[in-house]
């Protein structure tokens, strides 16, 4: 049975490398590759993948967000995140989201198969390099984090502040009205301890809410 996967990152590159490395194995199909969160909700939304493949940092809106919009609407897709961080907080972020794999970038390209083959079969796929921080992220074990005290759409909200988008293009994303984009925006700058929006990125790019470039 070809496992049907839909792949999501931000840059070409690592698309094209993990489509190689997925279709060369003859037992994986990948339907589809988008290039941030939204698109990737959007799609799995519409072609119904057995696995979506996705990155933890991408534009519009993370993967980690991405996976709970995802889990909402199609429970039966599995997903397994591709990350850099190795923290127990990215962790237990990406697991209480829905996922049920986690990968390290830095050993994809070895270890994509067997996750997406494990995930599939119902199975949680861990990079062995994170067991430990995983055993800790544990589902049932609280890790609480500065991101816990915000709502999804405060979450959402941040992750279009900290790229740039006025309040008027944010509404138009999250649909919203500009006034309650702002209303969000002062909350969660409230609830984080920040004050300017230098601030807020830089707590964003610590906690991979969005790509650094």
């Amino acid at each position: 049975m070809t496992i049907r996967v839909l792949l999501a990152d931000d840059h070409t590159l690592v698309r094209e490398g993990l489509r190689a490395l997925l279709t060369a194995s003859g037992l994986i199909t990948v339907v589809a590759e988008v290039s941030d969160g939204r698109q990737a909700f959007r799609r799995a939304c519409e072609l119904m993948p057995d696995v979506v493949v996705m990155d933890v940092a991408m534009p519009e809106l993370n993967g980690i967000e991405a996976a709970g919009l995802i889990q909402a609407k199609c429970p039966d897709a599995k997903i397994v995140m591709l990350s850099m961080h190795s923290s127990t907080e990215h962790i237990h972020r990406a697991f209480a989201a829905g996922a049920a794999g986690y990968v390290l970038k830095a050993s994809a390209s070895q270890e994509v198969i067997a996750a997406v083959q494990a995930v599939h079969a119902g199975q949680r796929y861990l990079s062995p390099a994170l067991r430990q921080a995983a055993a800790d992220a544990a589902p049932g074990v609280k890790r609480a984090g500065p991101l816990e005290s915000l709502s999804t759409r405060e979450r959402q909200v941040l992750q279009l502040v900290v790229e740039g988008k006025s309040s008027a293009a944010i509404a138009t994303t999250v649909h919203l009205s500009p006034k309650t984009v702002d209303t969000y925006r002062s909350r969660l700058m409230k609830k984080l301890g920040v004050s300017d929006v230098p601030a807020l990125v830089k707590f964003a790019l610590q906690h991979g809410i969005t790509p650094s470039a």
